[in-house]
């Protein structure tokens, strides 16, 4: 059998795709990115997930979002970018932006979640053999540790750009209090924070309502939020009524008591208001988040190349 050799679109970087400072660092991110939260574990066809990030790479979108317990199973979403990049990738890693993230449970005992050093540094180098890289573009603190000193998260994330195995880092969902703290200790450290995350979308609004936004715009901190869809509820999916194969059916992410009436009366008229300016819900919805001031990017999941290409026309 003849093997499988992929050439990149030559037009990859000319055919629509557009790219935002993070912050104020070197670094450019795709408005699009794509990321490995569902869709690309174990439990899926590999050959979905190669088809995926194939179509992504060759629209532009250069940057892959993981972390350690993607899945499931833990840690086999990041088994799969390994297997992307032995088949697909490795040739172009250079032109790809990596990141991944170590904070919720992902092995058993005391030290396999929150934010101690310990469980930092062991999880890095076990992302970077699951990937098969020698570094990631981006290493995350993916969540907030109340009982861990800041100091030791942080001069953990420090220490693993000085060791080589990241370029830069981030925090996730951290209070504002412990981001400002965070980026005046990066900074110090000659480590500045290049990027925060969280959820954001026209249905949650809270970074913007409590500064979060604001003071990574005003410090020269990239953004990028999450679940930019609400988990399927900013698309055309629920309008009438709940499909027995989606989401909100098998109560996992959404839970059917969230579809109140007005809410769903709220998702028709800005389906409506969509609809007049000729795009889906879920455009609008993408496109609301990239224009907010201080947006790097939104990250978005994928089960299918025709759910990607349509997320891509909100930066058409």
């Amino acid at each position: 059998m003849k093997p499988d050799v992929y050439l990149p679109a030559n037009d990859r970087y000319d055919n629509g795709m557009q790219y935002a400072r993070c912050g104020r660092s070197g670094v450019l991110l795709p408005r699009i990115s794509l990321g490995f939260w569902h869709n690309f574990g174990s439990v899926d066809p590999y050959e979905r997930s190669r088809e995926i990030t194939r179509f992504a790479f060759d629209h532009g979108i250069t940057h892959f979002d993981l972390a350690n317990n993607y899945g499931p199973v833990y840690g086999s979403a990041e088994e799969t970018m390994g297997r992307l990049m032995d088949d697909t990738f490795a040739p172009y890693r250079d032109e790809l932006f990596i990141s991944t993230k170590a904070g919720y449970d992902m092995w058993p005992g005391p030290y396999g979640e929150w934010g101690s050093r310990k469980y930092l540094m062991a999880s890095i180098d076990q992302s970077l053999k699951r990937m098969h890289l020698d570094y990631v573009d981006l290493f995350y603190s993916h969540r907030y540790d109340p009982v861990t000193p800041l100091d030791e998260t942080l001069q953990a994330l420090v220490d693993i750009v000085k060791a080589g195995k990241a370029l830069y880092v981030g925090i996730s969902r951290w209070p504002l209090e412990a981001l400002k703290f965070a980026d005046e200790y990066l900074r110090a450290r000659d480590v500045p924070l290049l990027i925060f995350q969280d959820k954001l979308n026209m249905l949650d609004k809270e970074p913007m309502e409590n500064g979060t936004l604001n003071y990574c715009h005003e410090h020269g901190i990239g953004f990028i939020s999450f679940s930019p869809l609400a988990q399927g509820l900013l698309t055309d999916r629920y309008l009438n009524g709940i499909p027995q194969d989606s989401r909100m059916a098998k109560q996992h992410f959404l839970k059917s008591d969230m579809l109140t009436p007005e809410l769903l009366e709220q998702l028709r008229e800005w389906n409506k208001e969509a609809q007049a300016n000729n795009e889906t819900l879920a455009e609008k919805a993408l496109a609301w988040i990239l224009a907010q001031q201080g947006v790097t990017s939104v990250i978005v999941g994928a089960s299918s190349v025709a759910q990607l290409e349509k997320n891509l026309r909100s930066v058409r």
